[in-house]
């Protein structure tokens, strides 16, 4: 079986994924259309600076960034999220049927992989999920000291697992390792998502999710707000917050619930690990873009 591929932020990273690039998926009329979806507290504004460097790197790529539930909007329920950002993301693709490239940022890399799953006949080629908290969030960030000033995470799931938390967006995918069962039994978005719940969708969205040709996961090590940080390569702790890594998790690695091992067995998932990046520069900051390759590595035509 095919494992997935480790890259770390170097020059050798550009020599590793140039393939990705030039691997035989060339299109006469041009680059396949990008799809871009914000984070929490983000807006397409945020990502004008990507925008551009993708058009300048493949000029004449058409770059889409769903301009729904920008800033406080975003703490929104994900569910109801995940539902209008589909019908933003069909009217795209419909006019692409060659297919697309879908780019989703922290929380929207989350709302991007359930549209993955509930979308039967889409036509994503890569989906890169840039710092997304895909095994949940646990950790005492800036984020979490904004919105919740009198709690700290080892008592946030007193508020995220209740139905008032559950309005949140960000106690969608908050996932105490201490209080399994109340994750499991309250979280009505991630445990789903994952499989973790059993539903009646389990298969279906397991197949819808399959549909994508490559999986590209980024994050690093001095992102300061996805915790633990390996999250963003479906890591995360166990009981006595140790990590365990994508391959040894129940949901992703043994059960295999939402089709992840089975993409890796393909050898269709690249693990991208970057230092030095703070969480708001993988999308905003240039230097980030030409010191790490980002831009160049990520659009197969």
């Amino acid at each position: 079986m095919k494992t997935a591929r480790i890259v770390r932020g170097s020059p050798a990273l550009l020599r590793l994924l140039l393939p990705l690039l030039l691997s035989g998926t060339v299109r006469i009329d041009g680059y396949r259309p990008v799809i871009i979806v914000h984070g929490i507290f983000d807006g397409p504004k945020q990502f004008k600076t990507l925008s551009l460097y993708i058009t300048k790197t493949h000029p004449g790529t058409e770059v889409s960034v769903i301009d729904l539930y920008d800033n406080l909007a975003s703490l929104r329920p994900l569910w109801r999220q995940v539902q209008d950002f589909s019908q933003a993301f069909d009217s795209i693709v419909r006019k692409a049927p060659e297919g697309v490239h879908l780019l989703c940022f922290s929380q929207g890399g989350l709302i991007c992989r359930a549209l993955l799953s509930v979308a039967s006949h889409h036509n994503v080629h890569t989906f890169v999920s840039l710092s997304a908290p895909q095994a949940g969030q646990y950790g005492d960030t800036d984020y979490l000291k904004w919105l919740f000033p009198d709690y700290v995470k080892r008592t946030l799931f007193r508020i995220c697992y209740s139905s008032m938390g559950q309005k949140l967006s960000f106690c969608d995918y908050w996932n105490d390792p201490h209080h399994r069962y109340r994750y499991l039994q309250s979280n009505t978005f991630l445990p789903m998502l994952n499989g973790e719940r059993p539903h009646i969708n389990m298969k279906a969205w397991r197949e819808n999710f399959l549909r994508i040709k490559k999986l590209v996961l980024i994050g690093g090590p001095d992102d300061g707000v996805i915790t633990p940080w390996q999250s963003s390569h479906f890591g995360f702790y166990d009981v006595n917050e140790n990590i365990v890594e994508m391959r040894n998790q129940e949901v992703s690695g043994r059960s295999d619930t939402f089709g992840l091992k089975a993409l890796e067995a393909r050898g269709d998932v690249e693990l991208c690990v970057h230092s030095g990046v703070k969480h708001v520069q993988w999308h905003s900051n240039h230097t980030v873009f030409t010191s790490f390759h980002i831009g160049p590595k990520l659009w197969p035509v």
